[in-house]
């Protein structure tokens, strides 16, 4: 059975950016799909990947994971500049 969890993820300002969070995560081995809205900051990601792959993912796409539905994460940061 897979996990579906909810990010915030800061710096999304466009169709560009939901797409292009989107993929990076979407590449995560044991990554079912995943949903980015830049109006609400959302990410949602069903199957089983990590907080921590996520993360990375993310941050390989030029965002900033803020925090998860459950409670915040370590640390912030921006989209791309």
């Amino acid at each position: 059975m897979s996990a579906e969890r909810t990010y915030v993820v800061e710096g999304m300002t466009c169709g560009h950016c939901e797409l292009a969070v989107r993929e990076e995560v979407e590449g995560l081995a044991g990554a079912e799909s995943a949903q980015a809205d830049r109006a609400t900051g959302r990410l949602v990601v069903r199957g089983n990947v990590s907080a921590s792959e996520v993360r990375a993912a993310v941050e390989t796409a030029g965002y900033t994971l803020a925090a998860t539905a459950g409670g915040s994460t370590k640390g912030t940061a921006r989209g791309p500049a």
